[in-house]
């Protein structure tokens, strides 16, 4: 048996086999054991190397939670926290939400209710996004893509009631629907509406559903960051409106209207007046009453929950929802999530753990300018440019110096005043989108971090040119000052590696230093560029995982991440003659795996990442060291032919 050639090595992946060799499987060499003892707990959809630390760090904050609200412990000296802990309290106090049902949404359902027609929407609709109802076209402020130093606003549709476009062409379509709209009608019956009313709400919401889904971006089409920068004068694009009072709209939320509007959707724009019209207003009040009663049944009673959880649990195969005393807590720590990240990094994480991670980042970044210095199919001139790039990465690692200024404005209404759990998670919202309105005539600020420092994940950020790297992850199997370097490397080295990698993957390589989306690239080393790119779209395209097929050119960007960070660390191993088995073996136990097919099926539908067992055994068939640690032959099952391996970074 000779040049095997299967991408991502023989044998289910998603099925233990603890006989499974690295030289045929190295996924399932490494994790079999683990795959076949692990238990995915009963209200998750899912459990591996990332949600273990999540579970695990999810319960210390539950427990810390659990004694500040009940004053058997001192409340941190971290500004707002205090307002986190009051809002748990309100949040899991189930008797109270209980006896509450849903007379904390009565006035705002009754004001959906009250929409007569699209003349009375234009009035109102200003107002409705001000109190941070779901309409259907979605205004944020983000930083300009081609000036990163301004913000801009921004223009797109509105999200589906399925996950993707995609799910909308599969064969579990209906099945998921009928869910979704047995639930809804549901819903708002136990909101006191009659049950004939709501079925027409529903079937007009359902209705108007699969027009946006006709219309709005797919997952691969919002992979592409530079296709969601479509600069258009403010008159031009008002002139697409006819039925929407789109001037009025803009005036009533804007001081002072912006000459320009970046449009991330222009075909969205291109229907809008197809969209929003008279004709469909029923459609359009029955999306926005559907809408508001699927989003606010969590923060109701018990009972609520409970009759929000099936189309959850369609999507996830979760068997449980969550308890109680969870969801408080994962409320808190979502509305108040840098106060509480601070919180968690200034508890658990280690100065000298922050010492150690910086070293291996500048270490990381040694080795790409190596990389890239030494790079055969690059000029000089593009070379030059890409290092500049690299040595002006700002570092962000742990948890920020400095809390957002619109935590201060968070004011928690107790239970005494007569605040609900809706009531307060309603005016967050505002005031939420309220300060991000205001950041429209305000410079950028750098300083800002994408990730609370309690979120087991990391990032790069292309407008900001900068890396960060939160407490949470910096913990077994990722990192520790207990593991091996080598070890160290198969972890937090690739995950550091991979985000430097972003600044040069499809989408990063289009900005430059400063952020810019700016073209740095010679024409010739450009189309090479592309042509690699191009072999790491067809060497992940088509790959059956479990359930699914996989769509290379969804999830290019992070595979050419994971291509380049994988080889970095590779690199920097060899030159402290690491060991390299130790590297691999811990890269795939990183990516250990355990999961519903229902959830496989919404994460591939959604995700720009290839699922975590995929990502460790075809990367590691690309690295030359891989062959030599595990003396992998052409007959094995991890074999691919040199000219099959894809090489970027």
């Amino acid at each position: 048996m000779t040049n095997i050639n299967i991408r991502g090595g023989i044998g289910n992946i998603i099925e233990p086999d603890t006989n499974a060799r690295p030289q045929d499987n190295l996924y399932l060499a490494v994790n079999s054991e683990w795959l076949k003892k692990a238990e995915i707990p009963s209200d998750r959809s899912r459990t591996g190397s990332f949600d273990k630390i999540d579970e695990n760090l999810e319960k210390q904050l539950m427990k810390d939670f659990s004694e500040f609200a009940q004053a058997s412990k001192e409340l941190p000296e971290v500004k707002n926290f205090d307002k986190a802990v009051e809002l748990y309290k309100i949040a899991n106090n189930f008797e109270k939400r209980n006896a509450d049902g849903a007379k904390p949404i009565q006035l705002d359902l009754k004001l959906l209710e009250g929409l007569r027609d699209l003349n009375d929407f234009n009035l109102k609709a200003a107002d409705l996004t001000k109190a941070a109802f779901t309409l259907p076209f979605n205004f944020s402020v983000q930083t300009d893509m081609k000036n990163t130093k301004v913000n801009a606003l921004h223009f797109s549709g509105p999200g589906l009631f399925l996950p993707d476009t995609t799910v909308y062409k599969t064969d579990s379509a209906k099945q998921l629907l009928d869910v979704f709209e047995k639930q809804s009608v549901n819903l708002l019956h136990m909101a006191g509406i009659d049950e004939t009313v709501a079925k027409k709400y529903v079937q007009d919401a359902i209705s108007y559903d699969a027009r946006l889904a006709e219309v709005v971006k797919s997952t691969e089409e919002w992979a592409d960051y530079p296709a969601m920068y479509n600069p258009t004068d403010i008159s031009d694009f008002e002139a697409k409106f006819s039925s929407f009072k789109i001037d009025q709209y803009l005036n009533e939320l804007f001081p002072e209207k912006p000459n320009r509007i970046i449009v991330a959707e222009p075909r969205y724009l291109d229907n809008v007046e197809k969209l929003i019209n008279n004709n469909l207003f029923d459609e359009i009040k029955g999306w926005l009453i559907v809408e508001f009663i699927n989003d606010v049944a969590c923060y109701l009673s018990q009972d609520f929950r409970e009759a929000a959880f099936p189309f959850s649990q369609a999507l996830s195969g979760q068997p449980e929802l969550a308890a109680g005393e969870k969801q408080a807590y994962r409320i808190a720590s979502g509305a108040f999530s840098e106060v509480v990240g601070v919180y968690y990094g200034q508890t658990y994480f280690g100065s000298e753990a922050k010492a150690d991670v910086l070293d291996m980042i500048h270490n990381m970044i040694d080795v790409y300018e190596k990389r890239i210095a030494e790079n055969e199919w690059l000029s000089q001139a593009t070379k030059d440019k890409a290092i500049t790039k690299l040595r002006a990465l700002i570092l962000k690692v742990g948890y920020p110096s400095k809390i957002k200024e619109y935590y201060n404005r968070l004011q928690i209404m107790t239970e005494k005043t007569g605040g609900t759990l809706y009531s307060n998670m309603s005016k967050i919202s505002q005031a939420s989108l309220q300060y991000e309105l205001e950041q429209l005539y305000k410079p950028v600020d750098r300083t800002v971090w994408l990730m609370p420092g309690h979120l087991v994940n990391a990032c790069y950020d292309p407008q900001r040119n900068d890396i960060t790297f939160p407490a949470a992850i910096l913990q077994k199997p990722f990192y520790s000052l207990e593991q091996s370097r080598s070890t160290n490397y198969g972890g937090i080295g690739v995950v550091i590696a991979h985000e430097i990698s972003h600044a040069f993957d499809n989408n990063g390589a289009k900005f430059d230093e400063f952020g810019n989306m700016k073209n740095w690239w010679t024409e010739q080393d450009a189309i090479e560029f592309k042509k690699r790119t191009q072999a790491e779209i067809d060497l992940f395209d088509g790959i059956e995982y479990g359930p699914v097929t996989l769509n290379g050119k969804q999830i290019v960007s992070e595979n050419v991440a994971d291509q380049g960070g994988l080889t970095a660390a590779v690199e920097a191993n060899k030159i402290e003659h690491g060991d390299m088995k130790e590297l691999f073996e811990n890269f795939a136990r990183v990516w250990a795996n355990k999961q519903y097919s229902e959830s496989i099926k919404t994460q591939v539908a959604v995700d720009v990442h290839a699922p975590g067992p995929e990502r460790a055994n075809v990367q590691s068939q690309c690295q030359e060291e891989f062959y030599k640690a595990f003396d992998v032959k052409p007959e094995d099952g991890m074999w691919l032919d040199p000219e099959k391996r894809v090489v970027i970074w």
